[in-house]
């Protein structure tokens, strides 16, 4: 039997398949779905090129100042709103020598390193390989794909991934912008026995986050008993690792995970497990520091205003992304602000990297 050879490309290398030349388009009609499948996985981890950032340097006054320890999750699909988030930070910094990065990345994931080396040769980081299977079994389906990844977890696990010797640290979503000092939010003061410090917002519903089938079941409810709940956003943390550690919080969201699967009590991804174990036990934040719904809602994306007051970060929580706006041509007022941080250099064509 005569064979045809078929190849694609996959991490810049070229992979040949054979297949009989008997055989109708009809039998050939999976097999050339599977190659389309393996070229799109190859594409979206090495389709984007970014330009190298401009290099930033300490200031004179920067001698005694502490490390600011940053951690943020890095995947193929938020490559580029991670690369100008971190472009953001080290741009606005007044030590930025000074600031340490700490990136949670999925097992599955190659090839981060290099991009992040080569787009900031000097910067500070370190990278680390979730486990996804430990968390895997206990998501549940939410009100958007993109929540359910298993990645979008890996925040509550940095205790556990980080080494001991980072005891405080700056959660930041990959979707967001500084135009402020980071200093000024990773110093944001944890009283004793106040694990972590988000902007609150009070007059959001809050009962809405969870089911009626929680609010209507006092073992459940009251776990907000002497507690004043109030909204917060989890894009933006700071937190205190040595006391998460010793409290074990990792374990307590993971036990409202497993009963959610049981129980159905809440529909927001990894959010309520975090308001369920902390809030109103939590250190206020300036909303500045989270002009957070810039991507609209989860359902439609819709444009969005700046709340009112001051502005040092802007995160586009919600569906619509800037970077896919601006790409699609219909891009918000307020994507114009997240543009000047985009180092994104040209999509690659498979034949340039062969």
């Amino acid at each position: 039997m005569y064979t045809s050879p078929f190849f694609t490309l996959q991490s810049k290398k070229l992979f040949f398949f054979f297949f009989p030349l008997s055989l109708s388009m009809h039998h050939l009609l999976p097999f050339f779905l599977f190659l389309f499948f393996l070229l799109s996985i190859s594409l979206s981890t090495s389709s984007l090129q970014f330009r190298e950032a401009p290099q930033f340097y300490n200031s004179p006054s920067c001698s005694s100042v502490s490390t600011v320890h940053v951690a943020m999750t890095l995947d193929s699909a938020y490559l580029r709103g991670s690369i100008a988030a971190i472009h953001s930070v080290l741009q606005h910094s007044s030590c930025p020598e000074s600031v340490q990065f700490h990136f949670i990345v999925s097992s599955s994931v190659e090839n981060l390193n290099s991009t992040i080396r080569a787009t900031f040769p000097s910067l500070s980081f370190e990278i680390y390989k979730f486990d996804e299977s430990r968390v895997s079994g206990l998501i549940s389906v939410s009100v958007r794909k993109a929540l359910d990844k298993p990645l979008n977890y890996a925040r509550s696990y940095l205790p556990i991934l980080l080494p001991d010797s980072v005891r405080k640290i700056v959660y930041l979503d990959s979707d967001l912008v500084l135009v402020d000092d980071i200093a000024r939010l990773a110093s944001t003061p944890l009283p004793d026995g106040i694990a972590l410090a988000a902007p609150q917002y009070c007059k959001a519903n809050f009962t809405s986050y969870f089911t009626p089938k929680f609010w209507s079941d006092p073992s459940l409810s009251n776990t907000f008993r002497g507690r004043n709940p109030c909204y917060f956003n989890t894009g933006v943390m700071v937190m205190d690792l040595s006391l998460w550690r010793a409290n074990n919080y990792t374990h307590q969201i993971e036990q409202w995970m497993k009963l959610q699967k049981k129980l159905h009590l809440y529909n927001l991804g990894s959010l309520p497990p975090f308001l369920l174990v902390f809030a109103g036990n939590i250190a206020g934040v300036d909303h500045r520091w989270n002009q957070h719904g810039l991507g609209g809602d989860n359902y439609r994306g819709l444009c969005r205003n700046l709340h009112p007051g001051k502005v040092s970060l802007l995160h586009w929580s919600g569906k619509g992304k800037p970077w896919v706006r601006i790409d699609a041509g219909r891009p918000c007022p307020l994507d114009a602000l997240w543009k000047p941080y985009d180092l994104l250099l040209r999509p690659s064509s498979a034949i340039d990297d062969v």
